[in-house]
């Protein structure tokens, strides 16, 4: 198969000239800025909060890039990883007329933000055991198909796809293909990162979100080649990532040991909650997790989950999704939260 980056891009987005702003158009050092229409006189908080945040957050970038071991220029940064979907959708799918496959259950913004750009979407359900199934993708692949996401692990079930499928689609298919490993850091499997060089038409989407504790920072990064790349950031909108949140990842970025801490803190929790779902008599089945949740199959899992509310304890059901009936997604707290899980969730038997 012959990549060609080019035949994909839509014709808009080809012929658009970037927004050029004020701090796109100098690079270096000054004393003086009057470019921006900024406010001279500075703000009510440090840290030169009165002036544009660097539109490429380049120091971001460059400290990323070393814990990655990505170049700088194959890494974009977004406004959580939605802003990367959806600019997906923006620059290669024509509205009206391109396709784009997922793999239900998934997760649900690639639909939503398929709907926002009038881009059709076709299902192909994962398996019974919540792995790709190759021929129907092969058979859902036509000449409007532009791209296709694979969320792994996946959300909701938590499981990774086998690698040799998902090669399989990097190898035989002729569009994008995204992959969001947003809960790679709690998996035995290996990133699809390193595989960049190999496969020009791969994007990996990861976030801080998860393993990095900064879900509210929103901070979403998709590694690409760098065409691919000069491409989202054509499109983005120019400072799409505060000063604030550059300044608090950089400094979480020093912190590598503590978020390794408290992954494996993370994967103990969550096999010694699995064991302990699995001696609830309520409890079905417990699917394998390579995230920080489990998807529990169990009876009468609505009564429940709102049971569980009444405690003040917030799950996810997902009983009312595809190839889930009846299944709660319950995100691997601290040892306490666990415990008082098990607590409350022991109390239905009586019921």
């Amino acid at each position: 198969m012959e990549f060609n980056l080019d035949s994909l891009v839509r014709d808009n987005i080809k012929k658009m000239t970037a927004y050029s702003s004020a701090r796109h158009e100098f690079t270096g050092n000054a004393s003086i800025y009057l470019d921006a229409n900024e406010n001279s006189f500075g703000s009510p908080l440090p840290d030169n909060f009165n002036r544009y945040p660097d539109p490429l957050q380049m120091q971001v970038k460059e400290k990323l890039s070393k814990i990655k071991g990505v170049p700088p220029q194959n890494i974009f940064l977004g406004n959580g990883s939605d802003e990367a979907i959806d600019l997906m959708y923006r620059i290669f799918c024509e509205p009206g007329r391109d396709k784009a496959i997922i793999f239900p259950p998934t997760y649900g913004m690639y639909e939503v933000c398929a709907e926002m750009n009038d881009v059709k979407i076709k299902k192909v359900n994962l398996t019974k055991d919540y792995q790709l199934d190759i021929e129907s993708i092969e058979a859902a692949i036509d000449a409007f198909t532009r791209l296709i996401f694979i969320c792994s692990p996946n959300n909701p079930t938590g499981n990774s796809f086998a690698r040799t499928d998902v090669e399989i689609i990097l190898n035989n298919f002729d569009g994008i293909v995204v992959i969001d490993e947003a809960y790679i850091n709690y998996s035995k499997q290996r990133s699809f990162i390193p595989e960049l060089t190999e496969y020009p038409n791969l994007v990996v989407m990861q976030t801080l979100s998860k393993a990095w504790g900064l879900a509210g920072l929103r901070l979403g990064m998709a590694f690409a080649s760098q065409p691919i790349i000069e491409l989202m950031n054509k499109v983005k909108y120019p400072y799409n990532i505060n000063t604030a949140t550059q300044l608090l990842v950089l400094d979480a970025l020093n912190n590598i040991e503590w978020v390794n801490n408290h992954i494996a803190t993370t994967v103990t929790e969550r096999e010694k909650l699995k064991n302990e779902l699995l001696n609830l008599s309520h409890t079905e089945e417990v699917f394998p997790s390579d995230a920080n949740f489990l998807l529990v199959k169990m009876k009468n899992a609505r009564i429940i989950y709102q049971q569980l509310c009444e405690k003040g304890i917030i799950v996810r059901d997902r009983s009312k999704v595809v190839l889930c009936d009846d299944c709660l997604r319950i995100t691997i707290g601290t040892p306490e939260e666990n415990k008082h899980l098990i607590v409350e969730l022991s109390k239905y038997k009586s019921k």
